[in-house]
């Protein structure tokens, strides 16, 4: 059993088939069933069973999947320790989030734990974080998100058992241009968006999920792109928004923006890893001194 197959596995389970396994790994498809064979030879196992959409685990693959990751994350670590190498974290945040939030974690990780690199990689999608941390590829990602479990928002979660500790809260606004018909309105609810353009981004955005969830179908959907787009459109009065507090603030400030009086619960920034990883040497201290 070599690390080489272990990881041509992961990336097989984690693409569900052989060629866009090998398209992510640069390698030829040939060469992705080659190294699966041999992984299941040397195990004297079928890991994945062989279906017209894909490759789909078999118990004894679902059983490997944990040990794989275990065994790739000792090598790194051996890797790093006899090198010399100094502990490092490697988290990944959401671009929306990274201007803001990023900052003060970064700064408790460096107040508590200075001896620690930080790596940071930004993302505009939510799922990529995901997949970096159900991978390995990434230590910890930040997001948000709602409720008590991963994904109460309304995105999908990887199988992998990962786990997440609340960081801060993170308000909304729905806003408007000055002026607006609703402005005077001392309480709203969605019935009274009925006719109103509602500006959101993309399906998977965590502020249009949010929209989907307080506001349901009642305001006409207008996509308008991120969130300095959605910001921009309203200050013009093309319609509202549900967007952060801290990417409003200083339009609200200045009177560019108004709030509207709908009730918006605050989102939560959480920072997610997968549990099965908190047994590595320091790891878990590392992660709990960015919280």
């Amino acid at each position: 059993m070599e690390l080489r197959q272990l990881r041509i596995f992961e990336a097989v389970v984690r693409h569900g088939t052989v060629t866009d396994a090998a398209v992510a790994l640069d390698l030829a498809p040939s060469s992705v069933s080659a190294q699966v064979r041999a992984l299941e030879r040397s195990l004297d196992v079928a890991l994945f069973e062989r279906e017209a959409r894909g490759m789909r685990l078999t118990g004894a693959g679902e059983r490997l999947l944990g040990w794989s990751r275990r065994l790739l994350d000792q090598a790194e670590r051996a890797r790093r320790e006899v090198r010399a190498e100094p502990a490092a974290l490697r988290f990944g945040a959401l671009e929306t989030l990274a201007a803001v939030h990023v900052p003060p974690l970064l700064a408790r990780l460096a107040a508590r734990r200075p001896e620690v690199a930080v790596r940071v990689a930004t993302a505009g999608r939510r799922d990529e974080l995901l997949d970096g941390v159900a991978a390995g590829r990434l230590d910890a990602a930040l997001l948000l998100d709602t409720g008590p479990a991963l994904g109460d928002l309304g995105f999908p979660v990887p199988r992998e058992p990962l786990t997440f500790a609340d960081l801060d809260p993170v308000p909304l606004a729905l806003v408007a241009a000055p002026g607006h018909r609703l402005a005077a309105r001392p309480a709203l609810a969605a019935d009274d968006l009925a006719g109103e353009n509602l500006l959101v981004n993309v399906p998977g955005c965590s502020f249009r999920m949010a929209a989907d969830r307080i506001l349901g179908t009642v305001p006409h959907r207008v996509d308008a792109g991120g969130v300095a787009v959605m910001r921009a459109w309203a200050e013009r009065g093309l319609g509202v928004a549900l967007l952060p507090g801290f990417a409003v603030a200083d339009a609200l400030a200045t009177g560019t923006l108004i709030r509207l009086a709908l009730p918006a619960p605050d989102l939560l920034l959480r920072l997610v890893w997968r549990a099965d990883r908190e047994d590595l040497p320091g790891l878990r201290d590392v992660l709990y001194a960015a919280c």
